[in-house]
């Protein structure tokens, strides 16, 4: 069931369509992203360099907020999921260079690994567009 309050984005990822799940999706305020990584179509950016797939997730996950009218501004939570801890620095620095002047909430895991052993960051935002009170 779906309903006029709430609007998906598909992108070219390879799970979407096999999964059955939406890039992003709008519900009310809330822009939600799905775990991204830096797979476009089929190809892998940033093969073994987690600052570089870090950089390219975050950038897809941004890009899809964009088809809501949204930027990096609206952005008020983040996730980070890493197949190693030794990679924590890498994608800590990724995060600070695009979201420094935001600061969204955030979290990051080390998970035991992705669909795609050559995946090493997968992250998820979540944007909200509704007014802010001052």
């Amino acid at each position: 069931m779906t309903s006029d309050a709430v609007r998906r984005v598909q992108s070219a990822s390879p799970w979407e369509e096999s999964f059955g799940y939406a890039r992003a999706v709008a519900a009310g305020d809330r822009v939600l992203v799905a775990g991204t990584t830096s797979f476009k179509g089929s190809v892998l950016y940033g093969e073994g360099d987690p600052y570089e797939q870090a950089k390219v997730a975050f950038t897809s996950a941004v890009e899809a907020i964009g088809a809501f009218g949204l930027d990096v501004g609206s952005v008020v939570r983040t996730r980070m999921y890493l197949t190693h801890a030794r990679d924590v620095d890498a994608v800590g620095r990724a995060h600070k260079e695009l979201f420094d002047p935001v600061r969204p909430v955030s979290t990051m895991l080390v998970v035991a690994g992705f669909v795609d052993p050559r995946i090493l960051v997968e992250v998820e935002i979540e944007a909200f567009r509704g007014a802010v009170d001052s």
